[in-house]
């Protein structure tokens, strides 16, 4: 829905792809075309690649715009896509490649400045020398997929007793999850801040930080709200992450839209990570700069150029995000959306639309801006007090619930933030 909107803006035509399960969806309603690419699996879909670039060459595409999950951060079918004649709406695939592997990117980050948890410099299979990594870098540790991401391949081990195990495990899951099952292991951080950075370049050195976003709120590392500024990032900080970050882009003459994660505790902050893709986050980054960031991602990795001069982009005011899940599938019976100023509701439900339960429990966004962060919590619990999903479960009042608590509107908390919270929020949902 969002790239469809970017597109007919700009004047391009759009060719939606979708599984059966899907075929109600909103997006197959309103792209100028749309194709059936396979069965609910995703296997069968959704990550077909072929039957992505069949769906993409008979019905004479241009260009490939990867969306924010499945094969987005894929170089293999970045690969394919500019192979097949076509331009793939994302940095280089040897980029993806590079920023993917986050051992070679945690090297990467450390080449121009900026500070890595500490952790193995390589991927780690043999439990000794696992466990040998561990002892010096003291309990407790996590063990980490290389290759991925989304809480994948990822455990917390606090004693040496457990770690060959969970070192199995976690390289279990990577090669579930993203066919590669190299781990690697870095210093647990308790209670971090999460924050990350969003970036638009434009393949040739030039490159703008369109400010940070926090994404402190999760469950099981899944983010449930961001906002933006992060309250615990002061300008100095902003400053060294956003001078690393721009000589760390440039340097690799990235192109498009992206994202450098960071961990911030004690007033320090560590590199975690680059998504070489849009996040689902970033209409929090729009609200705050005023820019279209769907738009420039095109424009850069279609034409080489920006409409935005990153010497002049300006932060103003304070923007929120609250992700609104479905808790089980079923058919919306009734949808009434918030509105009024500075409030953005970005979704493909509609009444009568079927909620699948095939696929990522996220149904909507709701994004508010207001001039400080006050006047943005205020307006966040207006507009989640107005809106209304009937027919299926949401999290709407555990979020409303969270945005109410006295230590989440203090900004004075980190990543365990939610456990110490979820029964509270989530009683909130009966």
């Amino acid at each position: 829905m969002r790239i469809i909107r970017a597109c007919r803006e700009l004047g391009i035509e759009t060719v939606a792809v979708y599984s059966t399960a899907d075929a109600d969806s909103l997006h197959v309603k309103l792209a100028d075309q749309a194709v059936c690419i396979g069965p609910p699996p995703s296997a069968q879909s959704y990550l077909s690649r072929n039957n992505l670039i069949m769906a993409a060459i008979n019905s004479g595409c241009e260009a490939i715009h990867p969306g924010v999950g499945f094969l987005s951060e894929n170089a293999g079918f970045a690969r394919l896509v500019r192979e097949k004649g076509l331009i793939f709406i994302g940095p280089d695939p040897d980029i993806i490649d590079l920023l993917g592997d986050k051992v070679i990117a945690r090297d990467t980050a450390k080449r121009f400045g900026l500070p890595v948890t500490p952790g193995t410099e390589e991927a780690v299979s043999d439990p000794e020398a696992a466990a040998k990594a561990a002892g010096e870098l003291g309990f407790p540790v996590i063990i980490k997929a290389a290759a991925g991401g989304g809480g994948k391949g990822m455990r917390i081990v606090r004693e040496e007793k457990d770690l060959a195990e969970n070192l199995s495990i976690a390289s279990r899951e990577a090669e579930s999850n993203f066919a590669d099952g190299r781990v690697f292991i870095e210093r647990y951080l308790e209670n971090p801040r999460h924050v990350e950075l969003q970036i638009i370049a434009d393949g040739k050195g030039n490159v703008a930080v369109l400010g940070e976003r926090d994404c402190t709120v999760q469950k099981n590392h899944q983010k449930l709200i961001e906002e933006s500024p992060s309250p615990a990032v002061s300008p100095e900080m902003r400053k060294r992450m956003s001078d690393g970050a721009v000589a760390m882009f440039r340097d690799l003459k990235y192109c498009g839209a992206g994202t450098i994660e960071f961990l911030v505790e004690d007033g320090a902050f560590y590199f975690m990570e680059v998504n070489a893709r849009v996040q689902v986050e970033h209409p929090v980054s729009e609200f705050i700069t005023g820019t279209d960031i769907i738009r420039q991602q095109i424009l850069a990795c279609t034409t080489g150029r920006m409409e935005i001069d990153p010497a002049a982009v300006r932060i103003n005011g304070w923007a929120i995000e609250c992700r609104i899940n479905a808790l089980s599938p079923g058919t919306v019976t009734r949808l009434d959306i918030p509105g009024g100023p500075g409030v953005r509701f970005d979704s493909f439900l509609y009444t009568g639309c079927k909620v699948p339960p095939h696929y990522d429990s996220m149904v909507a966004k709701l994004i508010v801006h207001a001039p400080d962060r006050e006047q943005a919590l205020a307006r966040m619990d207006r507009a989640l007090w107005e809106l209304n999903i009937e027919g299926i479960k949401t999290n709407r009042r555990a979020q409303q619930w969270i945005i109410r608590d006295s230590v989440f509107r203090s900004g004075n908390f980190g990543t365990a933030y939610y456990s110490t919270i979820e029964k509270e929020a989530e009683n909130a949902l009966s």
